[in-house]
């Protein structure tokens, strides 16, 4: 594979974790880093960011990559 994984949504995915409790979007071909575990599998990136925003820890009001939302969204649900 060539270029950036991380770029395009095809092909599977993986949600992996660390102690913290952060979550990343992983793609499998690639080696975990230390301290990550793989804590959701499947196809597709959408299944991925679904896992992500059911299951993250992330303190309210801090911003994630996985905020699918543009800016302008986020300050009107405020």
């Amino acid at each position: 594979m060539s270029g950036n994984p991380f770029d395009g949504g095809e092909g599977d995915w993986l949600v992996v974790a660390n102690a913290a409790g952060q979550h990343a979007l992983w793609r499998p071909h690639l080696e975990l880093p230390k301290g990550w575990r793989i804590v959701h599998s499947g196809p597709g990136r959408d299944g991925a960011l679904d896992y992500v925003e059911q299951n993250s820890t992330a303190p309210v009001g801090t911003p994630t990559a996985w905020d699918r939302h543009p800016t302008s969204d986020r300050r009107e649900r405020e």
